[in-house]
């Protein structure tokens, strides 16, 4: 039964997309060889988001840098920027989440 006829070929495209540049999100740590980059990466199959994931930044005072430079940056008018979470720095502070 030889041929192609009458089957169904699919085409899966796969892009991986890593290295981002220093995160505008909030929680991805910055990779240790390239201190301008995060490490994060996102997963796409045909076109579609499969994965989207980071190494978590566990350091309180980077984190409490960020959700300060994105408060100011709300204050500017950034309607998608974050308020500052002290509660969860805090948490950092003392080796959580």
């Amino acid at each position: 039964v030889g041929g192609m006829e009458g089957r169904l070929a699919i085409l899966v495209v796969v892009a991986l997309a890593d290295q981002d540049p220093e995160p505008d999100l909030q929680l991805p740590k910055l990779d240790i060889d390239k201190s301008k980059t995060s490490e994060r990466f996102e997963l796409f199959v045909c076109g579609k988001e499969i994965a989207n994931a980071y190494t978590e930044l566990n350091d309180p005072e980077v984190q409490r840098e960020r959700f300060m430079a994105q408060a100011e940056a709300a204050t500017q008018g950034d309607e998608e920027a974050q308020m500052l979470d002290e509660t969860f720095c805090t948490a950092l502070e003392y080796g959580l989440p």
